[in-house]
C-alpha cells in the first residue's frame, strides 16, 4: 500500500508541480496517528502532501475544507501555505522549526505564547465552514464496533443527539486539535500544523478541546485564561467567568467527541491503545449522564 500511495503522489507531482518533481524531489512518509502524509524534499523547498483516504473521510476530514481554512488564516502566518489541491492530495508548505516536546504546556512562558496565537486566530471572521457536531457524532456512530455498544451507550448517544448545543459566545475559526505534537516553534514564532479538523465554532468549544484534550490542571487552565484575557481574548478579564462557564458547558461535548474518535480509530486499526484511551471517557460520561445507575460500560 505505501508504494502505491507513493506512486500516486509522484504522478500528481509530475502533472501538477512539474518543476518540483523534475528537480529531483525525495519523498518520505510522515508518521502520525492517522497517517497518509508525505514529506517532499526538493532543492530550495520542502513540502508536505496530505492524502484524503477512506479512513480520513470516515473521521470527517475534507482536504478541500482544510485548504479553504488554510487560505483563510494565511495572513496570520500561523499555518502552512497551500501549494496544490488535486484529489486525493493536498500539498502545503513544510513549516520549519522544532516540534514541541510533550511537556511544552508545563512551562508558563509557552502558555503565554499559545494564548496570543489563539487570540489572533479568534479575531478572524468565520471561514464559512461551520463544525456540524451532531453530524460528526452520527458519522462516527455508524462506524463503531457494534460488539462494544451497550444499552447505556445508546442512551448516552441519544442524549447528545437530542440535546441542543450551547449557544455560541462568539463564532470564530477553531483548530480543534491543538497539542504539542501539532505545534512547531521556529524563527517565525509558534505555529500550528495539521488543520484537518479545523472549522468555525464557538470560541469556548476550542478552549474546552484544548483544556480537556491536553488534560490540563485547574492551575494551567486558570493561568491560560488570565494570559488569554490580557492578550485581548473574548471580553478581557471582565468576561473570564462567563467564558469559564461556557467552557464547562462544552466539556461533555468535547469528551464525547474524543470518545467517538477513539472508538472509530479502534475500529479502523485494531490498536488497543485507542480503547484504553476511550475507557475513562466512557466511565466519566456514563456516570455524569446517568448518575446512580450501575453501567455496563
Amino acid at each position: 500500500m505505501p508504494s502505491s500511495i507513493k506512486a500516486s503522489l509522484e504522478q500528481r507531482l509530475a502533472q501538477q508541480l512539474p518543476a518540483v518533481f523534475s528537480a529531483g524531489c525525495h519523498l518520505s512518509p510522515v508518521v502520525g496517528l492517522t497517517g497518509e502524509s508525505w514529506k517532499i524534499e526538493a532543492p530550495g523547498q520542502t513540502l508536505l502532501a496530505r492524502m484524503q483516504s477512506a479512513d480520513k473521510a470516515a473521521l470527517g476530514v475534507n482536504r478541500r475544507r482544510e485548504q479553504a481554512l488554510l487560505r483563510h488564516v494565511a495572513a496570520l502566518n500561523i499555518a502552512p501555505q497551500t501549494r496544490l489541491i488535486s484529489p486525493p492530495w493536498l500539498v502545503v508548505t513544510w513549516l520549519s522549526g522544532q516540534p514541541c516536546e510533550p511537556d511544552f504546556f508545563s512551562h508558563r512562558h509557552n502558555l503565554d505564547r499559545l494564548s496570543q496565537r489563539v487570540v489572533e486566530l479568534q479575531r478572524l471572521p468565520p471561514s464559512g465552514y461551520r463544525l456540524q457536531l451532531h453530524q460528526q457524532f452520527s458519522r462516527y456512530w455508524q462506524q463503531i464496533d457494534r460488539s462494544r455498544l451497550t444499552a447505556d451507550w445508546l442512551r448516552l448517544h441519544q442524549h447528545f443527539m437530542h440535546q441542543s448545543m450551547p449557544q455560541p459566545l462568539k463564532l470564530a475559526v477553531m483548530h480543534m486539535d491543538i497539542h504539542p505534537g501539532n505545534l512547531v516553534d521556529g524563527e517565525q514564532g509558534l505555529r500550528l500544523i495539521d488543520w484537518e479538523y479545523a472549522a468555525d465554532g464557538d470560541i469556548a468549544l476550542e478552549l474546552a478541546a484544548l483544556f480537556r484534550g491536553n488534560g490540563w490542571s485547574d492551575e494551567q487552565q486558570q493561568y491560560f485564561l488570565q494570559t488569554y484575557a490580557a492578550a485581548g481574548g473574548y471580553g478581557g478579564h471582565k468576561q473570564t467567568r462567563r467564558l469559564q462557564q461556557q467552557i464547562r458547558r462544552w466539556t461533555p461535548w468535547v469528551e464525547y467527541l474524543m470518545l467517538m474518535w477513539f472508538e472509530v480509530r479502534w475500529q479502523q486499526t485494531g490498536d488497543r491503545q485507542f480503547t484504553d484511551w476511550a475507557q475513562p471517557l466512557r466511565e466519566s460520561l456514563f456516570t455524569r449522564a446517568m448518575p446512580g445507575r450501575k453501567h455496563n460500560k
